[in-house]
């Protein structure tokens, strides 16, 4: 059974097509990379996904749950987290505090451990805001993986961060997805990121599936490369 079911999802804003007719399928505990250019929608259907969208079409399953008219909140609690382009941390709370209440919003009973699994604990009473940019967004990424859900939507989260840290993450990424069997769906423009870590990669371009693959497979594309690649190829 799939984890995720995205079935021919359209959003439009105005006059602007954000989506068109998207399907996607995305199976237990493996890591799908969504990429494209500025503008390919890739943003708009993680919000879909995650119940942060209004007035699209199509449906959304979880785990062969249609959960399309769940609200975000609802989403969480069965399972699907996500993160942000910018870190969603609290800047006048502690480490400590900020999982804790994550924790209790999951029923989740233990907090503190995935200080441990983030390398946070000698930062966990310091606030948010006074930690390094590379630590805020380790510790947006244990708020997103607090309760260990089966479906973590991920939005640009190396963005920001330094060659060797972005490496870091990739790698702590795909040992956490593989021991929690965590289904990943990952939205990066770091493509060095994308290729180290993702089963499968899926391109949009103009709101509309372009290619879908392994690594090689989107590196050999023509149209991906002429789309969007390039040089980085």
């Amino acid at each position: 059974m799939p984890a995720l079911e995205v079935k021919n999802v359209s959003k439009s804003y105005g006059g602007f097509t954000a989506l068109n007719g998207v399907n996607l399928t995305v199976a237990t505990g493996e890591i799908r990379a969504l990429i494209g250019p500025n503008g390919a929608g890739k943003s708009t259907l993680i919000d879909v996904i995650s119940g942060r969208a209004d007035n699209w079409t199509g449906e959304v399953r979880l785990f062969d749950r249609d959960i399309s008219r769940l609200a975000a909140s609802r989403r969480r609690l069965i399972g699907v987290s996500r993160s942000f382009q910018r870190t969603s941390i609290f800047p006048n709370l502690t480490v400590r505090c900020q999982l804790r209440l994550a924790a209790e919003r999951v029923g989740d009973r233990d907090g503190d451990s995935i200080l441990e699994e983030f390398g946070l604990a000698a930062l966990a009473d310091r606030n948010g805001g006074a930690i390094a940019y590379g630590d805020q967004r380790r510790l947006d990424l244990a708020l997103a993986l607090v309760g260990r859900p089966p479906l973590l939507l991920l939005d640009e989260p190396a963005a920001g961060l330094s060659l060797e840290e972005s490496k870091h993450l990739a790698a702590h990424l795909r040992t956490l997805a593989q021991r929690w069997n965590v289904t990943v769906l990952l939205v990066e423009h770091d493509m060095e990121v994308v290729f180290s870590i993702a089963d499968q990669i899926t391109v949009l371009q103009l709101g509309t599936v372009l290619a879908q693959g392994v690594a090689d497979d989107i590196r050999r594309n023509r149209s991906v490369v002429e789309a969007y690649l390039g040089s980085m190829a």
